[in-house]
């Protein structure tokens, strides 16, 4: 089959089907650009075809580290970046041109009219405690040092700069759309061409121009290549037929997607409709209604966001299984720059370089490498145990002491510390009474930058920091809950480890005096001036990195709970994913007992129990001793409602409350752990053939 053949058979069904989601009805909030300013950037409408074109004036403040990664084991499982762009500027570590060393601009401030919503209020908190801490680490070697022995020397981050198409083809093979410009991966796989017509078939209309976008760049430099037979991007997203249309999920208004601009008030965070296409209204309705620029009120006060209540359950990190998961992060990829394309957001992506690292150890080790270290003592051990060690004993000696993180150790003790720890922390001989508070702060701090790899990781490190450049602190939040999902696993539940324990320093500041501010000004040049990190910026650049790094660690902080969630959209899309792929193994068995010359008018599907169709589930609970047990449904029956019963129809069960949890298994999910405070009856509604299972938390 030729690949132009072959293309026909990907088909994005979903390309239209978000468009009567969104009626451009209201006016956006303060902070919207004159229309002039955005006319670039905003999606054609003609014919349902969506073109993006890069807006120069919004390209101001670019934000680019000078990174790479070390050895063998990198710290980030996704290979490429999320966004593209072009220019690139780094951080300046140099005391001859940076403001930490100048009284003059640490307290100099940008002109009213230059700032950006995120940075006012922590223009006001003088940044003093965040140059205070960069001359710490300036002083312990710029990147730390205190764990390298001294022999061992330590080499530069490099910057390995994509080749021209190479980011696109990164990006594509990374949302597992090969076969779009891979003739031989296409005609070697038919299960993956397939697995990609189904993945298209779900995707929004923005997520959508995403993709095309990436394919029409790719396409571009490939024929100046002189590469032949290339399809036409217009073949690969052609407009659907209309047997072709998707099976759309069904259950009541609760499972539909709103209207991005209907019961949503300031504060709330409506997830069932695509980030993507909330920006798209946005803008929209800033283009229409040609509002100025205008800065938002102060920050200081983050909002108290909250998520539209979802009667099926909230999804966290870890609820699903890990086939679900590997969908779910295929889309967020696609869906976050979908939303960085809509603001006009764009970025250079940095490639992982190999540079040397130690192969065993503490500090200067990479993430991958202690969780390895740390899993053959305790398997399914999530975060290096030397972190979590640390983070317990500062808090057993007290969170109440004054300035904790803030204060820094004395630079030859901590050094010392280092060296103790590293021969004998695993043999459980380290003297931790004789620690202090401050000495093990300044250890912690120590062990994130000493990290080879950022935490953020160098293909997502840009990302973070761009996301100060959305224009509304809901834009700045739903980038960031995307981000977190695309982290790899290792760097995103040791991430939230750390942002969990500074909301605990946190909630004592009327004693330690550190507040919401006070830490993320101080922790954010320890996670993103990482080992090796060199670089050569302007005094502005480096003053609007500083904010701006602070204010990402800020909202990291303050909306954790939000941040570790997945949005019912993508579920919703990677339910539609399921049941499209069931319903095509559906057609090849309705096939083959045709070839078989089985009499059959239809393929066999599962059907509705009869308990179900009567208003009972059955629940199975098959590691322990009453394995079964039938539930009515009601309109107020939760799923803790469930697990009550059954602990109390069950005395023999050992098992926490806590620890046991009811999960939704099979027909459009493969495994779901579900909420307490999900209603079953729309679930229900929701994913008819499920089985439900009580068991423990696989976490």
């Amino acid at each position: 089959m030729s690949r132009h053949q072959a293309s026909q058979g990907v088909v994005l069904t979903g390309y239209h089907s978000n468009a009567e989601l969104l009626p451009q009805t209201g006016l956006c909030s303060s902070g919207c650009p004159s229309g002039a300013d955005r006319d670039s950037d905003l999606l054609s409408r003609k014919t349902g075809h969506y073109s993006l074109h890069q807006n120069p004036n919004a390209q101001e403040d670019k934000y680019e580290l000078s990174t790479g990664t070390s050895s063998t084991n990198s710290s980030s499982a996704n290979g490429s970046s999320v966004l593209s762009s072009s220019s690139a500027v780094s951080f300046n570590s140099h005391p001859s041109t940076s403001p930490r060393h100048s009284p003059n601009t640490r307290t100099r401030h940008k002109p009213t009219c230059q700032r950006s919503s995120s940075q006012d209020s922590l223009d006001e908190l003088e940044m003093d405690d965040y140059w205070k801490e960069v001359e710490n680490i300036t002083r312990g070697g710029g990147g730390g040092g205190g764990g390298r022995g001294e022999g061992e020397a330590q080499e530069e981050e490099q910057q390995k700069v994509s080749e021209e198409g190479e980011q696109e083809e990164a990006w594509l093979a990374e949302a597992g759309l090969t076969q779009l410009f891979d003739d031989s991966s296409a005609a070697d796989d038919q299960d993956q061409e397939e697995d990609s017509a189904v993945f298209l078939s779900t995707l929004t209309r923005t997520q959508a121009a995403a993709v095309e976008r990436r394919v029409t760049l790719l396409h571009q430099t490939l024929r100046r290549r002189n590469r032949q037979h290339l399809p036409d991007v217009r073949d690969i997203f052609r407009s659907p037929e209309k047997d072709e249309e998707p099976q759309k999920l069904t259950g009541g208004s609760e499972n539909r997607p709103r209207d991005a601009s209907t019961s949503e008030t300031e504060t709330e965070l409506n997830v069932e409709v695509a980030f993507s296409e909330q920006a798209l209204s946005y803008w929209d309705n800033c283009h229409r209604s040609k509002v100025t620029t205008s800065l938002n009120a102060s920050d200081d006060k983050l909002p108290n966001f909250k998520l539209l209540r979802d009667k099926t359950g909230q999804t966290r990190i870890g609820d699903l299984s890990p086939l679900d998961m590997k969908k779910v992060q295929r889309l967020v990829l696609v869906e976050v720059t979908a939303l960085f394309d809509t603001a006009g957001i764009d970025l250079k992506a940095h490639k992982a370089v190999k540079v040397k690292a130690k192969e065993s150890g503490l500090f200067g080790v990479p993430l991958n490498t202690l969780l390895e270290q740390d899993q053959r003592r305790v398997p399914g051990t999530k975060v290096p145990f030397i972190l979590q060690r640390l983070m317990r004993y500062i808090e057993e000696e007290g969170l109440d002491t004054e300035g904790l993180l803030r204060i820094p150790g004395a630079a030859t003790r901590v050094k010392s510390l280092c060296l103790e720890l590293e021969s004998s922390f695993y043999d459980g001989m380290f003297p931790w009474k004789q620690l202090k508070q401050h000495d093990a702060a300044s250890l912690l701090k120590l062990l994130i930058r000493e990290l080879p790899h950022p935490l953020l990781t160098v293909e997502h490190l840009n990302a973070f920091i761009a996301v100060n450049k959305f224009p509304t602190k809901k834009q700045q939040l739903q980038a960031l809950n995307l981000l977190v999902l695309l982290l790899p696993e290792p760097n995103r539940d040791t991430l939230k480890a750390l942002v969990e324990f500074f909301q605990r320093v946190i909630d004592h500041q009327a004693k330690n005096k550190m507040t919401l501010n006070n830490v993320s000004v101080v922790m954010a040049p320890n996670i993103f001036m990482f080992k090796g990190f060199r670089s050569k910026v302007t005094e502005q650049q480096e003053f609007s990195m500083a904010t701006n790094t602070a204010n990402i660690v800020r909202l990291l902080i303050r909306y954790q709970d939000l941040l570790w969630t997945i949005p019912k959209f993508i579920l919703n899309q990677v339910r539609q994913q399921n049941m499209e792929s069931q319903r095509k193994l559906n057609k090849e068995r309705a096939v083959r007992k045709l070839l078989k010359k089985i009499t059959t008018d239809r393929p066999h599907e599962k059907t509705i129990p009869e308990e179900s169709s009567q208003g009972f589930i059955r629940v199975q609970a098959p590691q322990f001793s009453k394995v079964s047990m039938a539930v009515q449904l009601t309109e107020d029956l939760q799923a803790a409602d469930v697990l009550n019963r059954f602990l109390s129809q069950d005395s023999s069960v050992a098992v926490k409350k806590e620890d046991l949890c009811l999960y939704e298994i099979g027909g459009n999910i493969k495994e779901r752990c579900l909420d307490g405070e999900t209603f079953m009856k729309d679930l229900f509604q929701l994913n008819p053939t499920a089985e439900w299972v009580i068991k423990t938390m696989q976490r």
